[in-house]
């Protein structure tokens, strides 16, 4: 299938530029990890970045970590001088910390990863393969699975909007399940795709951009600290034109809840994260009052969770966490 993709407009001239004589398939990409406190599955992550053929640089940004990690990592980078690691500027966050590491890349194209994702054999390959099919494309991803091989949530999304977020929260799309204003805001309970194909968001575990693209786009918006920040990457290029690709025939595994921060520390930031992106987005199309309603809301969840993430976290920190591939 050839899909008709627009480049992101002018005059912000934000379209994928040619690479000289070098074709776009074969172009290096400079892999971007942030990571705080990610535990051992961050090595793993780093060496199967490593292995790919089209990475000239992995840089991670080192936010935080202890003593045996930074030790691993520099033996790492000992073995590889590929691997560069940043550090001295604290915990600044997953959205200054893409930045940092963007403005030290050199490759054609970025690739934000998650540190504890582990890529495929020859991920970034099919990656730059569907941006050289697909000049005009202004970022894609590709299938993100659990440690089980299922198609993990988030990967694949529409927008968060006020009214997503409700037929999400109440599960109204049960209602009307074929009405087109009440799909639900994560579609990996939808049939899955068998051919690249354009979605309205895709999650920062795996964002693919060529570099020119992020930079005019002025790389991730730094007011959020954690989490949204990919949705309102993603917004943005939907402000400018752009369109996001799936990519259904490659994929990478995203472990999750590696790190050992206390879970209402990362609740906190969602929440913060959400109210600041409707406000950014979303007024005067609401008026202050909705918006108001929302943040209100927002704070409101984040209380009632208070006890059970509490709970969950202090019975794993005594009895250790439930193995994640263990199945039902």
């Amino acid at each position: 299938m050839t899909l008709n993709i627009p480049s992101l407009p002018d005059p912000e001239h934000m379209q994928v530029v040619p690479h000289g004589d070098r074709p776009a398939s074969q172009s290096p990409c400079s892999v971007i990890m942030v990571s705080y406190h990610t535990g051992p599955v961050l090595v793993e992550s780093l060496r199967a970045a490593l292995t790919q053929a089209q990475v000239s640089e992995v840089i991670l940004v080192d936010n935080g970590n202890n003593k045996a990690t930074h030790d691993s990592l520099h033996a790492l980078a000992g073995d590889d001088g590929r691997l560069k690691i940043v550090t001295g500027h604290s915990n600044v966050g997953f959205a200054r910390g893409c930045n940092i590491g963007a403005r030290r890349a050199t490759g054609d194209h970025l690739l934000l990863l998650n540190p504890d994702c582990v890529l495929r054999p020859g991920v970034i390959r099919r990656g730059t393969e569907v941006f050289a099919n697909h000049p005009g494309a202004a970022a894609l991803t590709v299938r993100i699975e659990n440690l089980d091989g299922t198609e993990q949530r988030g990967g694949r999304r529409n927008l968060m909007t006020p009214w997503t977020c409700l037929v999400e929260q109440f599960r109204l799309d049960r209602w009307m399940p074929d009405h087109p204003y009440f799909q639900r805001m994560n579609l990996n309970e939808t049939a899955p795709f068998d051919e690249v194909t354009p979605v309205p968001c895709i999650s920062g575990a795996f964002m693919m951009v060529p570099r020119l693209t992020y930079e005019r786009l002025g790389g991730m918006d730094e007011d959020y600290f954690l989490h949204v920040e990919d949705v309102d990457f993603c917004m943005r290029i939907q402000k400018a034109g752009g369109v996001i690709l799936y990519v259904p025939d490659a994929a990478v595994t995203h472990v999750k809840s590696t790190s050992k921060v206390f879970p209402l520390v990362v609740e906190w930031h969602k929440s913060v994260s959400a109210n600041k992106y409707f406000w950014k987005h979303f007024r005067p199309q609401y008026p202050d009052l909705v918006l108001r309603v929302i943040s209100v809301a927002l704070y409101v969840r984040l209380v009632v969770r208070v006890v059970p993430l509490t709970f969950r976290w202090v019975r794993d920190m005594i009895f250790g966490a439930p193995d994640p591939n263990a199945r039902a």
